[in-house]
């Protein structure tokens, strides 16, 4: 059972290491805004925002938090914060419109803006290439789920390296490839909005091809560091019964092993094939050597861990998550458990061996008011939870776990994708209305935290 650092006085004298990135985090669609602006082409997430029914409060991201108009306010912000690295990503078709051929060379200018400002106030640019929102118009020509996708990825990749890649050192390829395939292709709750378990079969496994190529193009062109970011889920059993141990193991392979096991170690779970079931197709022999290309460091988002039953109907893990009582969740529904970022991270290094992880998203969703009054923002419950996790990240380090940097998620609150503006993730409050921003105590202890170094954990 994980113990807090304050269980002990030697862990009372910890402190992050010399070099720690301290960072907070974002995605193009949900916070850029002005998607179709100058010369932008739309993308599969603007497309699905404005299908009626998909998002919850019917909201779409064409405004977000302005940040295409306002980045220059954001950048103060972090500055304040003391932030020495900030996670974004790119938005595809605001580079190419059409996914391929033509480069639009006032989107390309923007995230060049946004770098020398970065710069300019001290902050590491650490650029996402792609955080699920695709040009509309590849999906149009079939997707993720067409093997010719890899290419696609990989020729923007290019043009993204060559454009940025003198003042930026630190690239992911993909955010989260299981949420692509699973909400986009299972579930039906992200874009492009399918079910098809056949067709995500497809898409999880060219999304790690799209991710080896990248790598291939990141070493020609000199790219000094490069990885891949996925989230991780620990997986517990609601009873102890076979039935359900069977289904956490399934669920933690499909969710976990499914990616990493294939990009770290070029394999394949033994267990994966009978989880896609009649879905599951072989593929080329070459295609796991191009996706196990060495990268330089693994991106691990973690909120929380599922508690799990077994159920037939869910597909196709056969697991079903189970709310717990006298536990607290936060506005998401996800369980609040510090524990499980140690167990995790623990869990990468045994099977995985000493990778450099970043901790690239970490971070809670409870109410805040839609208007702040005052000059703070008022967040018991997030400071907590940031409390809990970055004295989990400190005890990880503790244990040996090559963990180089922490990245908040959420900057600002944000279009929560399918949840519209009825989540905040925030640090920093913003008022959709006016766009005003106000800091929150969350971030003001996350501030505290980095002046001292993890000091004001225990």
């Amino acid at each position: 059972m994980w113990s807090s650092p304050s269980d002990s006085p030697a862990r009372e004298r910890a402190h992050f290491p010399p070099g720690f990135l301290w960072g907070v985090a974002t995605s193009a669609y949900q916070i850029e805004g002005s998607p179709l602006a100058d010369g932008a082409g739309e993308s599969n997430w603007r497309r699905f925002a404005h299908t009626p029914g998909r998002i919850t409060d019917g909201s779409t991201g064409d405004v977000a938090c302005d940040h295409y108009k306002r980045y220059g306010e954001d950048v103060e912000i972090m500055a304040r914060l003391g932030v020495n690295a900030y996670r974004f990503s790119l938005a595809w078709s605001r580079i190419l419109p059409h996914g391929r051929g033509e480069l639009n060379r006032r989107g390309i200018d923007f995230y060049s803006r946004l770098v020398d400002s970065l710069l300019e106030h001290g902050i590491r640019p650490f650029v996402t290439l792609h955080h699920w929102d695709m040009p509309a118009a590849l999906e149009d020509s079939g997707g993720w789920a067409r093997r010719e996708s890899a290419g696609w990825f990989a020729d923007y990749a290019r043009i993204a390296f060559r454009a940025l890649g003198d003042r930026v050192s630190l690239w992911a390829t993909i955010n989260e490839p299981w949420v692509i395939a699973h909400a986009g292709y299972v579930a039906g709750t992200h874009a492009p909005g399918r079910r098809d378990p056949v067709e995500a079969a497809k898409v999880a496994h060219n999304l790690l091809r799209a991710h080896g190529q990248a790598v291939r193009v990141a070493r020609s062109e000199g790219v000094k560091q490069i990885g891949i970011v996925v989230n991780l889920i620990p997986k517990e059993p609601a009873t102890e019964s076979p039935e359900d141990r069977a289904a956490s193991d399934r669920s933690g392979v499909y969710v976990n092993s499914q990616y990493l096991d294939p990009v770290i170690s070029g394999r394949i779970p033994e267990k994966l094939p009978a989880i896609y079931g009649s879905a599951w197709k072989e593929w080329p022999a070459g295609d796991m050597k191009e996706i196990s290309r060495p990268i330089d460091f693994v991106g691990v988002n973690y909120y929380t861990r599922e508690v799990v039953r077994s159920d037939d109907q869910a597909v196709p893990d056969r697991a079903s998550p189970v709310r717990l009582p006298d536990r607290l969740y936060t506005d998401t529904g996800w369980e609040v458990y510090p524990e499980g970022l140690v167990h995790t991270l623990l869990d990468v290094k045994r099977k995985y061996g000493r990778v450099p992880l970043f901790l690239t998203e970490n971070g809670a969703a409870f109410p805040d008011p839609p208007h702040a009054h005052g000059a703070r923002v008022h967040d018991p419950l997030r400071v907590e939870y940031y409390r809990q996790h970055l004295a989990a990240a400190l005890e990880a380090i503790r244990l040996g776990v090559d963990l180089r940097g922490y990245f908040a998620w959420s900057l600002l609150d944000n279009m929560e994708w399918a949840c519209g503006y009825t989540k905040r993730f925030g640090l920093v409050h913003v008022d959709f209305d006016t766009q005003k921003r106000t800091l929150k105590e969350s971030a003001l202890f996350y501030r505290d935290v980095i002046e001292r170094g993890g000091a004001n954990l225990v």
